[in-house]
C-alpha cells in the first residue's frame, strides 16, 4: 500500500534484504524450521486480519489481494481507500508479490542509478520496514498508534500463537511487538504462498507448455534490448542461486507518466494534501531529497501484470496494451498528456521505439504468460529460450 504519509508447507523461505547484500545481491534462504514455519503462519494471519484497522475492516490483503496479484483488487479507482471510506492514498498500490527479493536500497557508482527498496519510492529499507508503515498511515488502516495495534493482535484469536513465535510476554514491550508484527508479515511475504514462479513462463521453462506463436514472438522482442529495449528495466535472466526471472531490476527510471486528472488524491483536504490540486509525486526525488530524480518510480515486477490494472504510479492507465503502446509511441504521438515531471524524462530507452501494432500486441501476449496459477495442459518438450 502507498501513502503520502510516511508513516500447505510453507518451509522455504526467500532472501531477506539485509546490510550483508552487496550490490543487487541476494542471501541464500535460511534452513526451514519450526520457527520459522509458525512465523509464516502467523504473518499470513496478521495479512489478512481486517480488525487490524480503525475502524475494522481493512487488512493488508483488501490492498494486496492475492487474486490480483497482490495488488488492489479495485481497478475501477486507479488509488486505494483507506479504512476510512472517503480517504484514499496517492498512488496506485503495487503489487507485493515478489518484492521479498528486493535488495537494500544501493547506488551503482558506474551506470549511475539506483536500485532496491520498498514501496514505489524506495522510502523503506525492508520488508519488515513496509509492513509496519500502512497500519498507522491515516489514509490507510488509521492505527493512532503502535500500541492500539498491539492490543489488538493481544486481543486476537492467534495471540498464543504470537506469543510461541516471540515469547512470552512479547505484548509487554509495545514497541517490540510492533517489531515482530512487521516481521512476522514479512515470514509471510517471503514464503512461497506469494513467490509462487506458477505462470505459463515458467511452465514452458520446464518444459511443460509451449508457447502461442503471439507468444513466442513476443518473447524475442522482450529480449530484444536494442528494438523493445523491456528487459533492459525488466531483466529476463535468472538470480545466480538459479532463482527464475523477476523481470525487474529493483532500479528507478522516470518514463514520462502523465498526470492522472481522475486521480481523487488530488480532492483530500489539506490535513492530507496540502497541495491540492497542484501536487506533484516526485517518486524517489523526495525520498533522496534530491531533484535530480524527481518523478523516478522503482521498476515493478512484470509477474501477475495482467492482474494488476491500473498501471503507473498513478493508475492513469488502464489497460497493458496502452501502457506498452505509451513506451512505444510517447514522444511521437500527440495525443499523449505531457509528463507530470518532465525535467528527468528516459528519452534514450522509450518513447519512439518503433514497433508496429501487431509488434505491440506479440508484446502484450507474452506478458500475459507471467500469471501464476497457469495449470498445464498436457506435456511438451519445447522450452523457453
Amino acid at each position: 500500500m502507498q501513502g503520502l504519509w510516511l508513516a500447505g508447507a510453507l518451509l522455504v523461505v526467500a532472501p531477506a534484504c539485509g546490510d550483508d547484500q552487496g550490490k543487487g545481491g541476494h542471501t541464500p534462504p535460511p534452513p526451514a524450521d519450526e520457527l520459522q514455519v509458525e512465523k509464516v503462519v502467523l504473518g499470513k494471519l496478521l495479512f489478512f486480519d481486517t480488525n487490524l484497522s480503525k475502524p475494522a475492516g481493512q487488512s493488508c490483503a483488501s490492498c494486496h489481494d492475492p487474486e490480483t496479484g497482490f495488488a488492489d483488487p479495485h481497478s475501477d479507482l486507479p488509488v486505494s481507500q483507506g479504512a476510512i471510506p472517503s480517504r484514499v492514498g496517492n498512488r496506485n498500490t503495487p503489487t507485493l508479490a515478489y518484492s521479498a527479493y528486493s535488495p537494500k536500497m544501493y547506488f551503482d557508482s558506474e551506470i549511475p542509478l539506483w536500485f532496491g527498496g520498498l514501496f514505489l519510492d524506495g522510502r523503506a529499507a525492508s520488508l519488515e520496514h513496509q509492513a509496519g508503515q500502512p497500519l498507522l498511515n491515516p489514509v490507510e488502516m488509521n492505527n493512532p498508534d503502535k500500541a492500539s495495534v498491539v492490543a489488538t493482535v493481544k486481543a486476537s484469536a492467534y495471540a498464543n500463537l504470537f506469543e510461541r513465535a516471540f515469547g512470552k510476554g512479547i505484548f509487554e514491550d509495545t514497541d517490540a511487538a510492533f517489531d515482530k508484527l512487521s516481521e512476522a508479515i514479512a515470514a509471510y511475504e517471503r514464503s512461497p504462498e506469494v513467490l509462487r514462479f506458477s505462470s505459463k513462463f515458467d511452465a514452458v521453462s520446464k518444459g511443460q507448455a509451449r508457447f502461442t506463436e503471439a507468444e513466442a514472438r513476443g518473447l524475442e522482442l522482450f529480449k530484444d534490448e536494442d528494438k523493445s529495449k523491456c528487459a533492459i528495466c525488466h531483466s529476463i535472466e535468472p538470480l545466480a542461486d538459479g532463482t527464475p526471472p523477476l523481470f525487474t531490476d529493483f532500479g528507478y527510471d522516470s518514463v514520462g507518466t502523465p498526470r492522472n486528472p481522475a486521480n481523487p488524491f488530488y480532492q483530500m483536504p489539506p490535513e492530507f494534501n496540502p497541495s491540492g490540486a497542484d501536487w506533484v509525486d516526485l517518486g524517489l526525488g523526495a525520498t533522496l531529497k534530491d531533484p535530480r530524480h524527481n518523478g523516478k518510480f522503482k521498476t515493478p515486477t512484470l509477474r501477475n501484470i495482467a492482474r494488476t490494472a491500473p498501471y503507473m504510479h498513478n493508475g492513469v492507465f488502464k489497460t497493458l496494451r496502452e501502457v506498452v503502446d505509451f513506451y512505444n509511441t510517447r514522444d511521437v504521438k500527440t495525443t499523449w498528456a505531457p509528463p507530470e515531471v518532465p525535467e528527468t524524462v528516459n528519452k534514450a530507452e522509450m518513447g519512439d521505439l518503433k514497433l508496429t501494432e501487431a509488434e505491440v500486441d506479440d508484446l502484450v501476449a507474452f506478458m500475459m504468460t507471467l500469471t501464476d496459477g497457469y495449470v498445464p495442459e498436457a506435456p511438451a518438450t519445447t522450452r523457453a529460450p
